[in-house]
């Protein structure tokens, strides 16, 4: 694989973006879907990814077929199919909607720094997911997520804590995910081999 850069993301064959800004060093996997979104410094999704409506941070995993912002139909009318707002599809004289897909786009999706989103995930409109939190593949997260938190199921449920709070709350104050690049590679051992607190103190977070 090409090194990664800082100047554009690396995207790889058949994917669709529409309306999209990417961070540095951020890579798209091949087949996946964007829309409407912003890719922050150093986040990927791998294979097939569904990214609409949303805002992802820094150093974000997203697993293969993880579908984010997924959008919704409207339930309180006589009909919910997409004849209501895509209505030139059908007719000539029928204008889209503006309004429905414009309110669609208002309502985003949030993933944190440091997240990973697991194989299958789906994430629904404004949800936010917490700095350093997982989503276990296959999970349809319909609440938000606090930060270093575990979730699975469906709909997802707190699995368990990823870190303990207090060590949580330091790492979101040292917020390592907004160092710069030359930074982080001379802390790329510490990263490696220290466990979450022990980096904390080297670091004084």
């Amino acid at each position: 694989m090409a090194r990664l850069t800082a100047d554009q993301p690396f995207i790889h064959d058949g994917c669709t973006i529409t309306d999209c800004t990417f961070g540095a060093y951020t890579e798209i996997g091949a087949g996946s879907q964007l829309a409407h979104s912003n890719i922050d410094d150093y986040s990927y999704c791998d294979r097939y990814a569904d990214i609409a409506n949303a805002t992802v941070g820094k150093f974000a995993n997203i697993a293969s077929y993880v579908r984010i912002g997924a959008t919704d139909h409207p339930l309180d009318t006589a009909a919910c199919h997409h004849f209501l707002y895509r209505s030139s599809d059908y007719w000539d004289d029928a204008d889209l909607d503006e309004s429905f897909f414009a309110q669609r786009k208002a309502r985003r999706a949030d993933i944190g720094h440091d997240t990973w989103i697991g194989h299958g995930a789906m994430i629904k409109p404004e949800v936010t997911v917490g700095h350093g939190a997982v989503v276990a593949s296959g999970a349809i997260v319909t609440k938000d997520v606090s930060p270093y938190t575990i979730v699975a199921g469906t709909p997802a449920k707190i699995l368990r804590l990823r870190q303990p709070t207090e060590i949580a709350e330091r790492l979101i104050a040292l917020g390592w995910w907004d160092w710069d690049h030359s930074r982080l590679r001379q802390a790329l051992t510490d990263f490696r081999t220290l466990q979450a607190e022990a980096f904390l103190e080297r670091y004084n977070g």
